[in-house]
């Protein structure tokens, strides 16, 4: 027990780095999302709240260690789950031996994040420049998916799942999922009032959010 509260003290209570390492990826998702929009800052917000979560568990209290010792105890005997790797969750359940940081679900998670953040950027290059033309976005990753950025979104809090999977997290997941939809639907209803015909067209061949790769739209010319 003196060991386990050893590493406890070593691995968490390091709240200097919930805030560095919340404020960094918030402000690195900002710079791609850049929100304007009522509706843009509440997606936004739900995004920095998991993070924000992640990272506190992460470095600061280990919730879900705690919450689930008793369980993880008794059918993985032989891990420390005191120690920060250990909350790699899904490499010690799997018995990976090595550093967690090399892992199988590590790794996966890095391309579900860079993916996300390469979604978010590209979706809000084309975005800004059909607002400020007044026009309907269907270039770029628009003409793949409608809401390109909200798979961004998900895909990152997935690949950050896969990394240190948290109660808290996992928890809030699926409802941040549905909120995304529930946002998605609105935008919806607001793109078909303004642009009419020419949404409805757009809709009915592009999927909201998984893409079809051999289908690509295009608007027609006159």
């Amino acid at each position: 027990m003196t060991d386990n509260a050893h590493d406890l003290a070593q691995s968490y209570g390091l709240w200097s780095l919930v805030l560095i390492n919340s404020g960094v990826f918030i402000i690195f998702a900002y710079s791609f999302f850049k929100p304007r929009t009522k509706r843009d800052w509440r997606s936004f917000g739900a995004f920095s709240a998991f993070l924000v979560a992640l990272f506190t568990e992460m470095y600061g209290f280990p919730l879900t260690i705690f919450l689930l010792s008793g369980w993880l105890q008794t059918n993985y005997p032989n891990v420390n789950w005191f120690s920060h790797d250990s909350g790699h969750l899904l490499e010690m359940m799997f018995g990976w031996k090595a550093n967690p940081h090399f892992g199988p679900f590590h790794i996966l998670s890095f391309f579900f994040i860079g993916s996300g953040f390469i979604l978010i950027s590209s979706g809000w290059s084309v975005l800004y420049q059909a607002q400020k033309n007044h026009e309907l976005a269907t270039t770029g990753v628009y003409s793949r998916v409608r809401h390109p950025q909200y798979d961004g979104f998900i895909l990152i809090m997935f690949g950050f799942l896969l990394q240190w999977p948290t109660i808290l997290t996992v928890a809030m997941f699926p409802v941040l999922v549905v909120m995304y939809l529930l946002l998605a639907r609105a935008e919806e209803r607001e793109a078909l009032s303004e642009f009419g015909a020419s949404y409805a067209e757009y809709k009915r061949a592009v999927p909201g959010f998984i893409p079809r790769p051999w289908r690509r739209f295009r608007a027609a010319t006159s």
